[in-house]
């Protein structure tokens, strides 16, 4: 290794004027720039896949040889090549050592590529099915990735004679400490996982998880947050959602609503059914399939009760409250227009016969009126 070094002060006799020196200097860093920009446009062009895999392979290597090569050419040319070679024989880096470093970073890249290849490959083996959601394969090529990285880290020390079990020793304590010290978001971290893969519901759907209802705006390894009604976030820990009931009313894509009217006893039952149904058939904000139901729930304490049930498409904090504002106006015009009374809560008082017998008259209110000369009485 210390001959070929030697060896590239060659390049330094040839070219001994300094502008010629700074222009090869110029020129590999130009090459060396050139390949960098390429294989950077040649990923953002393939995409991902095995091929653009595969390329990127062949792009990492010739970048790295150009790299290598252009620091050879420009050791030489500024007549460097002994000064290195003296350096590295007073560090006592011989060639084994030499081979121990590029075959460090042979596997750093190699490992860098290998991830983008598995990237692809899961792209490919996950992404044609229905079952499995983007955020899911996402989550798949994250752990994936870190566990990878992680394997390559251990080969590196032990290429590097270094003593692992100190480390896994100190890596089992630090662990157990933080899993003490963490309960709660391990617990959710799990959870988070659990969720990922099982899909209760997706980003988008309408579901009410214990007393929060809302639209899943986010679902995170830690945490799932939802947007209310109101256009609030509620922030659900993992492990809270995973242990509560889960409903979700827009798993078809499709919200049911429900708006509760009373008439008085005396109306008739079908009309005021029939004039209800018509009241909503125009809206245009209701999905005509599932078909809206009218359905008599019960007495109340001042008038029949009926629920009127009717789903929206898409469903959203303001299309729901919308749809719900376009039913009770358009029932309440229908209504009135047809002489329907929705009548107020009423109380009737009445004296059971007998009630207030044995009681006696009251007494009477002692007079007070004042004596004239101001005395009381």
């Amino acid at each position: 290794m210390n001959e070929a070094l030697v060896g590239l002060d060659a390049l330094g006799e040839q070219y001994a004027t300094v502008p010629e020196r700074l222009a090869i200097t110029l020129l590999a860093l130009a090459i060396v720039s050139l390949m960098a920009w390429s294989v950077a446009r040649l990923r953002s062009e393939t995409g991902e896949g095995l091929r653009s895999a595969v390329l990127d392979l062949a792009g990492s290597i010739a970048l790295v040889g150009s790299a290598v090569g252009a620091t050879a050419v420009v050791i030489g040319v500024w007549g460097q090549g002994t000064t290195v070679a003296f350096a590295l024989a007073r560090a006592n880096v011989g060639v084994d050592t030499l081979g121990t470093v590029l075959l460090t970073i042979g596997l750093l890249v190699g490992t860098f590529v290998f991830v983008r290849f598995l990237k692809g490959v899961i792209g490919e083996l996950l992404g044609g099915h229905d079952a499995v959601s983007e955020h899911q394969i996402e989550v798949t090529y994250r752990i994936t990735q870190v566990g990878t990285y992680l394997l390559a880290l251990l080969v590196v020390l032990g290429i590097w004679n270094v003593d692992l079990s100190g480390l896994l020793i100190g890596a089992g304590v630090l662990g157990a400490v933080l899993g003490l010290a963490a309960q709660q978001t391990l617990a959710s971290i799990f959870a988070g996982f659990v969720l990922m893969f099982s899909r209760p519901f997706e980003i988008g759907d309408w579901v009410q998880i214990g007393d929060n209802e809302g639209i899943v705006s986010d679902i995170t390894i830690v945490s799932t947050r939802i947007q209310t009604a109101d256009g609030e976030y509620a922030i659900l820990p993992n492990d809270e959602v995973g242990s509560r009931t889960i409903i979700n009313h827009s798993r078809k894509g499709r919200l049911r609503l429900q708006v509760s009217v009373g008439v008085d006893y005396d109306t008739d039952l079908d009309r005021a059914e029939a004039v209800i149904r018509e009241a909503i058939s125009d809206i245009d904000r209701l999905m005509r399939v599932p078909t809206p139901q009218v359905v008599v729930t019960g007495f109340g304490d001042s008038a029949i009760e009926f629920d009127v049930r009717f789903w929206i498409d898409k469903p959203s904090a303001r299309r729901r409250w919308r749809a719900k504002q376009a039913v009770i106006k358009s029932i309440t015009e229908a209504f009135r227009r047809e002489g329907i009374t929705i009548p107020y809560p009423q109380r009737e008082l009445s004296d059971r016969e007998g009630a207030f017998e044995g009681l006696g008259e009251p007494p009477e209110a002692p007079d007070a009126t004042p004596q004239a000369d101001g005395g009381e009485e």
